[in-house]
């Protein structure tokens, strides 16, 4: 019997069932509560105003997926014991619980070269102790350690319950109908080969609208222009208040945030200080922009017009290029800067700078999405296909940005 008969009503699927107590016992933990103060989409609220869903929305979404897939699965005669599938159900309900302020946007600029996968297992290698070894096989199946390649594959692979609910999650709330997958159909058309999972040919056309709807939402919603332009301005703000705060000037700042601004973090120090993890597990949202209106009227005069433009959402031009922008382009918009607000030549680049931004829509390289064949035999999806649009998504489109302040 379930102790905690839990239901949650989700906008996007409805009512959800906690399957089991621990898995509410871990919904319930401070690690996973913080995911309510993290957005999903970064600032992308500044381009579409309801894209303010939480990661905490996701992670719940994903295992309500996850639960829908075992069924199905199992309903087919693929052999997943209890304990597979609870670990299954913490495995994606724990994916995303290393995310940082404001999601992917800062995830490289509070700590550098650590990824939100690497956090994510920290925490869950914490939660474990506590939790006294129960996360030992969810552990196992996130480090696609576990003997069934499929379980790792359904957390973590081409079709994982992670894209179909972000996919559908983040079209929902930003209005971009081009982003609707058909989640149920594709968890129903799953099936096992060889511990490998596989999409019966039935499902192909839900497989090729799941392809093209995942390149769509990148150009339209995470690499839009103006979003990209916001993350940069957040990304700058941030550099630049470590930068200052690393020459001894005092920032207002929660305690977790000032020790990120004081202290250069990487994959070395979270290895060796458990601080760093736990001072991580204090950071949301509320302690970046709260800095950052506060930071309005500091001192330093960079930080003080970067936090003031942001607040007002006066953000930067964006030029869109598929080759690289002439170095003459970038010094001339940084010399206009510098004459505008009588800025040194280095604190230019704060305000006028180029970024490349890659968008692979299907890329087979390590996991693949396979087409069981009526005959038995199983195909990459681009090659059961008759869409000949798909072999040339496997392509990476690279797309230049360069940002300047006019």
């Amino acid at each position: 019997m379930i102790k905690h008969n839990k239901i949650v009503n989700d906008p996007v699927y409805g009512f959800l069932t906690i399957p089991s107590d621990l898995i509410f016992e871990l919904i319930q933990h401070p690690f996973f509560q913080r995911l309510r103060r993290i957005k999903q989409l970064g600032m992308t609220d500044y381009v579409y105003p309801g894209a303010t869903h939480s990661r905490f929305h996701h992670a719940l979404g994903a295992l309500q997926l996850m639960t829908k897939a075992v069924f199905t699965l199992r309903d087919k005669g693929v052999k997943i014991t209890d304990a597979e599938a609870e670990a299954l159900y913490i495995g994606i309900l724990l994916h995303d619980i290393g995310h940082g302020p404001y999601s992917h946007t800062l995830e490289h600029t509070l700590v550098r070269s650590v990824s939100h996968e690497y956090i994510s297992l920290k925490m869950m290698h914490e939660l474990n102790i506590e939790f006294k070894g129960k996360l030992d096989l969810a552990i196992k199946i996130f480090q696609n350690q576990y003997k069934k390649a499929f379980c790792y594959q359904l957390i973590s692979g081409q079709l994982d319950m992670d894209r179909l609910d972000y996919l559908s999650r983040d079209s929902f709330f930003t209005g971009v109908t081009e982003g609707v997958v058909g989640s149920e159909r594709i968890i129903n058309m799953l099936n096992v080969v060889n511990d490998e999972l596989v999409v019966e040919e039935k499902g192909i056309y839900s497989i090729e609208k799941f392809i093209i709807a995942r390149r769509l939402m990148y150009w339209q919603v995470y690499l839009h222009k103006t979003v990209v332009a916001t993350d940069i301005v957040l990304t700058n703000i941030i550099k630049r208040a470590a930068e200052v705060s690393k020459q001894g000037v005092k920032l207002f700042a929660t305690p977790a945030l000032e020790w990120f601004l004081e202290n250069e973090v990487t994959k070395k120090t979270f290895e060796e200080q458990p601080l760093a993890l736990k001072n991580f597990a204090g950071l949301d949202d509320s302690d970046i922009f709260s800095a950052i209106k506060a930071w309005q009227i500091c001192d330093d005069k960079v930080l003080r017009i970067l936090c003031k433009n942001l607040v007002e959402r006066h953000l930067p031009k964006i030029m869109v290029s598929s080759k690289p922008f002439e170095e003459s382009l970038i010094i001339e918009k940084q010399n206009l800067i510098c004459q505008k607000h009588k800025l040194k030549n280095i604190e230019a680049a704060y305000f006028a700078s180029q970024n490349l931004i890659k968008n692979d829509a299907y890329k087979d390289e390590s996991t693949r999405i396979n087409i069981l064949m009526k005959d038995g035999t199983i195909k990459d999806v681009t090659e059961a296909s008759d869409n000949y649009n798909l072999k040339a998504l496997k392509q990476t489109v690279k797309k230049y940005y360069l940002s300047y302040y006019p």
